[in-house]
């Protein structure tokens, strides 16, 4: 187990947000982009989230044919990676479609103190992993600045999935000056190629921290 894993992590104070990552339907068993297990981060973060003051809900919330949807490439299928104008991307089965069943929050997540809840992904023309940046890595959710207007000063990331929209909002926080970690029980991953193991390797360089959710409070 990594050292940095037992790091102790401090109660989470007023200048600390909890950002639960889109715990969707879509991404849960059954949905159109299961994560495995996915199912099993919802009562782990429903008991979480009690211990934060503030506590920020993202969704994945795309425009129909999304230019990250397979079905938007003849010939393409999905988890292949093509080059698009902003860079490398992985292309998605359809999934979280703005307004449908598939987009909705999960069935018990239950955080009514939720204080803002972030859509993103409704720019048709690129995706958007982070809760801060859009994949062009130019466009700004305006996240950073809410948190900067609460006085957070730091973050506590999780829900789904580790590899992409968990640790691109975790990396994220750091290049906004954020204290990070990522509540590792509190995650389940997609896992394409080393995906996992790659995406806790740059958090660590980052300096994010590896935390449980025993360690919160």
């Amino acid at each position: 187990m990594p050292a940095n894993h037992l790091a102790g992590a401090e109660p989470p104070g007023p200048d600390t947000a909890l950002i639960v990552v889109d715990v969707q339907v879509g991404f849960l068993p059954g949905g159109s982009l299961p994560v495995p297990r996915g199912d099993e981060v919802v009562p782990v973060i429903n008991a979480l989230a009690r211990r934060y003051a503030n506590v920020v809900l993202t969704q994945d919330w795309h425009a129909p044919e999304h230019l990250s949807f397979a079905s938007a490439h003849p010939g393409r299928a999905p988890f292949e990676t093509i080059d698009l104008p902003y860079g490398p991307q992985v292309l998605w089965p359809d999934h979280c479609v703005m307004g449908t069943a598939d987009a909705a929050f999960a069935p018990g997540l239950d955080i009514p103190h939720a204080q803002a809840i972030l859509r993103k992904g409704y720019r048709r023309e690129v995706d958007s992993y982070s809760a801060f940046l859009e994949a062009d890595r130019i466009t700004r959710t305006g996240l950073d600045g809410y948190l900067a207007s609460r006085g957070i000063r730091a973050v506590h990331v999780c829900g789904l999935a580790t590899d992409f929209c968990v640790a691109w909002t975790a990396l994220d926080a750091r290049r906004y000056g954020l204290a990070a970690a990522v509540i590792e029980d509190a995650c389940r991953g997609i896992d394409l190629g080393g995906s996992v193991a790659k995406a806790w390797a740059e958090m660590a360089a980052a300096g994010v921290r590896r935390i449980s959710a025993a360690q919160v409070g």
